[in-house]
């Protein structure tokens, strides 16, 4: 089953459009939510559980540091230099294989991918 997504606002249009194209449920906040704060996104893709693509490296301090509820995974995308139109090519392989990355919190790079589990947040209860 293929994940529902939501793509932050510095999420490029082309990969949005190239993710769509390829049969994924994409909401993308720069489309219907711009200037949304980041803990926001985060609330948004947990309640609506989509996975959470972002260029923002603040998600992992909002995650790992101040433990608020996690999205069921999120890609963190480091490239300083790419193709509007890349970061889908960098992300259809992986989300091909999207058992292997639920409930993770991974870090993409065109040739790399550095995955480690979510941390359950302080208010999530008993396993």
């Amino acid at each position: 089953m293929k994940p529902r997504l939501l793509a932050n606002e510095n999420f490029p249009a082309p990969s949005v459009a190239a993710l769509r194209q390829a049969g994924f449920d994409v909401l993308d906040i720069g489309e219907d939510s711009a200037g949304m704060v980041d803990p926001g996104v985060l609330a948004r893709a947990r309640s609506e559980g989509r996975w959470l693509l972002t260029f923002d490296t603040d998600y992992g301090e909002l995650l790992f540091a101040r433990r608020l509820p996690p999205p069921p995974a999120l890609f963190l995308l480091r490239e300083p230099h790419y193709r509007p139109a890349e970061p889908a090519q960098w992300l259809l392989p992986l989300l091909a294989n999207a058992a292997d990355y639920e409930g993770m919190f991974c870090v993409i790079t065109r040739d790399s991918v550095r995955k480690r589990p979510l941390l359950r947040a302080v208010d999530d209860g008993p396993a």
